[in-house]
């Protein structure tokens, strides 16, 4: 189970990425747009990897960065519980480090992703001012799998940002609550104990 977790997150993490849009445009443009871009960098700079690590690290992370809503996803993974009994500061906290390793994680499993094609279901729906929440669902092909992918995207003052992701029928923004529920109990609910274990113990639900 554990490495089924790892492998939908190495597809998070390249569909959950791309080259950064314009966040006023069409959601569904907005993901098409930025996931076919992505394989584009992925093809262009798979060698990066193994010739100059940092440099390919930093390419993924400027690209990765500004498509998530990383405070909303943090606080959904926290839960309403442990929310609650966080500080502010550590509420910040969290969200600095679950955007450190999830673009950490991103930047060193992205290589093996390089002969992937994908492919958005536009919804004939009228996007306008109104709507603040959309679904926009996509294939990924692999050339050995196909994974429905399905994106919740949540329009804020900065513009569409993505807040979770459902791939092949795993809720990833689900997965991690659950994992840091976990952590939390096995820190006697210490929320800076689990906040100071999380980098390590996030293999377990495919983080690293």
């Amino acid at each position: 189970m554990l490495c089924a977790h790892k492998n939908y997150l190495f597809l998070f993490l390249i569909l959950f990425s791309s080259a950064y849009i314009n966040s006023e445009d069409n959601p569904f443009l907005f993901i098409d747009s930025n996931a076919q871009r992505m394989v584009t960098v992925l093809t262009e700079n798979s060698d990066l990897f193994s010739s100059d690590r940092d440099l390919y690290e930093n390419k993924i992370k400027e690209i990765f960065e500004p498509m998530i809503d990383f405070r909303r996803v943090a606080a959904s993974v926290m839960g309403k519980k442990y929310y609650l009994l966080s500080t502010s500061t550590q509420r910040e906290d969290f969200a600095e480090i679950f955007k450190d390793s999830l673009l950490d994680t991103y930047a060193e499993t992205l290589a093996q992703w390089g002969d992937s094609t994908i492919s958005t279901h536009f919804s004939s729906i009228e996007i306008n001012d109104e709507i603040k929440n959309v679904e926009v669902k996509q294939t990924l092909n692999t050339g050995s799998n196909k994974y429905p992918i399905s994106y919740k995207l949540r329009k804020t003052q900065e513009g569409w940002k993505i807040v979770n992701i459902i791939i092949n029928g795993v809720n990833l923004g689900l997965t991690f609550r659950n994992q840091f529920q976990a952590l939390a109990i096995s820190n006697n609910e210490d929320i800076e104990s689990t906040l100071n274990n999380w980098v390590s113990d996030a293999g377990d639900a495919g983080i690293s």
